[in-house]
């Protein structure tokens, strides 16, 4: 169990809307650390605070993403400055990648970033991800890649960035690890395990040295028709974020200070 940290609750100084965004995103950072996606302190999800087009909520720059909570997040603003009081500071490189992001996609209220072992290994590939498995036809039904330029710094990089993604929801950074973005954080979320899956999925599967059969791109056509019939409209976010907040209660429970 992680040592609680001395950070008062925000609850009540905020809108009863950015308090739940900020409760579903501290149980995201820790769901990440629960599935051993997290990279230390070096990766991040950010997600937009509700009613505006130029605030978001980050973590706290040192602290392990199993100690996040709802209060400890920073509200910054699109230039990653800090808009309100909080002792920690902003990872530079952390919002350069999603300030890109969230100013050209108003459709990403949550933008979810890792650096996994299994993502970082298919993202060496030249050939990215392959049509191998089911769970491989939903991310390549709408999958973007960007080539890698470095620790993400530069500002010139966004406009390549964002091109590059386009109206993708899986953003597959080449040389550096996997990217999804959604409309909720349980839907951004969600796409990060499918993500994952797939590339650990791929890793095995070459690793076993037989011949590999691909999926008929046609089948992929109708990824996401079928998803939306198996989620029954719901979609995979809205089906299952309930029962990871249930588990993350009896496992690491304290995110919702």
């Amino acid at each position: 169990m992680n040592t609680p940290l001395a950070i008062p609750s925000r609850q009540g100084q905020v809108s009863d809307a950015e308090w739940q965004v900020r409760v579903d995103l501290a149980a995201a950072y820790r769901l990440v650390a629960a599935f051993h996606w997290d990279d230390l302190v070096f990766t991040h999800i950010t997600a937009r605070v509700p009613g505006t087009d130029d605030q978001f909520l980050i973590n706290p720059y040192g602290l392990l993403f199993e100690e996040i909570t709802a209060s400890s997040l920073i509200k910054i603003d699109l230039q990653g400055n800090k808009l309100d009081d909080s002792p920690y500071p902003v990872n530079p490189a952390g919002f350069t990648i999603h300030s890109a992001i969230h100013a050209a996609r108003h459709d990403a209220q949550c933008v979810l970033h890792t650096h996994t072992l299994n993502g970082v290994a298919v993202s060496a590939q030249k050939q990215g991800v392959l049509p191998l498995s089911q769970q491989s036809i939903f991310v390549l039904a709408s999958l973007a890649y960007h080539d890698y330029e470095g620790v993400a710094l530069r500002e010139d990089e966004k406009a390549r960035l964002v091109a590059d993604l386009g109206d993708a929801h899986f953003l597959m950074l080449r040389n550096h690890g996997l990217l999804t973005l959604g409309p909720t954080v349980a839907d951004a979320f969600l796409s990060m395990y499918l993500f994952e899956a797939v590339c650990a999925i791929q890793v095995r599967a070459q690793a076993g040295g037989g011949e590999l059969i691909p999926i008929d791109p046609a089948i992929i056509g109708t990824a996401q028709a079928q998803a939306r019939q198996v989620t029954r409209g719901q979609g995979a976010g809205a089906l299952t974020w309930p029962g990871l907040l249930r588990r993350l209660d009896r496992i690491n429970p304290g995110y919702r200070q």
